[in-house]
């Protein structure tokens, strides 16, 4: 089974090359996915963060993900302790995810990872596959397409490795700046040259 971590910076484009893998055929694990399962009501993971940032981030029970939100961007200090309560949850949530598609003799396993730099994870994967855009075109898009102001979207990406960083860990960079369909058709070709039929 061969292992890839995809990452790149929030607007980049890394959630359309993670659907193009699976269409063709990587069994992707959705690292975001799981930040949001393992917080759901009664979970280890909500009790912990309440028990750091109290009730105001739960509403109905519920993870208040713009309340916390409004924390930990404008807070480094809370980012980081939110940062090192949820990842070792997330991580069991994805290794476990990693032994069932091996279980199932799945032949590609595709873990989309927003902060695979931020959390040293580069290491764990046979390949790291990097979507990178010039930060206007990820603002443009944040602002368009989720409906964030600029300083929102600046936070988000502020938040982030940089693309120096990333560039060090990655093996294969695909360029996320222009159409889905250019993006799209990059990943058609990274599978084709590693994954001939």
């Amino acid at each position: 089974m061969l292992r890839i971590g995809l990452t790149g910076g929030i607007g980049a484009g890394k959630s359309t090359a993670a659907t193009r893998f699976g269409e063709l055929g990587a069994r992707v694990i959705d690292h975001d996915v799981l930040a949001r399962r393992v917080v759901e009501p009664g979970s280890g993971a909500l009790a912990d963060i309440v028990g750091e940032f109290g009730d105001r981030i739960v509403t109905a029970g519920q993870l208040d993900r713009a309340a916390l939100a409004a924390i930990v961007f404008t807070d480094d200090h809370a980012r980081d302790k939110l940062n090192e309560i949820i990842h070792p949850y997330v991580f069991a949530a994805a290794d476990a995810a990693d032994r069932q598609a091996r279980n199932d003799g799945v032949g590609v396993v595709v873990h989309d990872i927003p902060l695979l730099v931020e959390t040293g994870r580069g290491g764990h994967f046979d390949m790291v596959v990097c979507v990178e855009a010039p930060v206007g075109v990820r603002l443009a898009r944040l602002k368009s397409t989720r409906g964030m102001t600029r300083e929102q979207a600046l936070q988000r990406i502020g938040a982030q490795a940089t693309d120096v960083d990333r560039a060090l860990v990655c093996d294969v960079h695909l360029d996320g700046a222009g159409t889905t369909d250019a993006l799209r058709a990059q990943v058609d070709w990274f599978w084709k040259e590693h994954f001939p039929s």
